[in-house]
């Protein structure tokens, strides 16, 4: 997996995503973009793409495509709207882009691409590094000027969309990203 950090401009948010959907099947992988103010940090993202690829190796899936899945993962939720929140939107905000090879469990198989795609890079990682370097040298619909986001959340956003309260908070033994992490977890005990 490769997260690529730098702050978005969105001139077209349904082409922008429509172009991060088209790299993801020119190299076999999956793209998702994330509002950096919601992930608390790299093993937010790590556990939701674990979790999403379970519920679609046991048929357990939302979502047909594997990019909204770790989406709901990512935000625990099993409400699609709710969950694009998360998501980056118009204009100018700090991004997060996952590059994530796919595992062969993408559920029926209607948005599969080609599985020739990584198999032609040659590996998982080199399909996720050519894919990233195109989500970095995006223009147009929107684009990515690199810098750091990853763990600079923001605390009282991340504390609204996730409900934790002073209560939970002080009854935890760790951090508000600890607390996401659990919700995260939970989502699949909560269906």
């Amino acid at each position: 997996m490769e997260l690529i950090e730098g702050v978005a401009t969105v001139e077209d948010l349904d082409a922008f995503v429509a172009r991060l959907g088209e790299i993801g099947g020119e190299h076999g992988v999956t793209v998702q973009a994330f509002d950096a103010r919601y992930v608390v940090d790299r093993a937010h993202l790590v556990r939701a793409v674990e979790l999403a690829d379970r519920a679609l190796a046991r048929g357990e899936n939302v979502a047909r495509d594997r990019a909204v899945e770790i989406l709901l993962y990512a935000a625990g939720t099993r409400q699609i709207d709710r969950a694009l929140e998360l998501g980056v939107s118009d204009g100018e905000c700090p991004a997060v882009v996952l590059v994530d090879a796919r595992d062969g469990t993408e559920g029926d198989g209607e948005d599969e691409v080609d599985s020739g795609a990584e198999a032609a890079d040659g590996s998982a990682a080199e399909a996720e590094r050519r894919a990233a370097a195109a989500v970095r040298g995006m223009d147009g619909p929107g684009r990515i000027e690199s810098a750091e986001t990853l763990g600079a959340f923001d605390a009282d956003r991340v504390r609204e969309y996730f409900e934790v309260s002073d209560a939970e908070l002080d009854a935890v033994e760790g951090s508000l990203a600890d607390v996401v992490r659990e919700r995260v977890a939970l989502l699949d005990v909560a269906k």
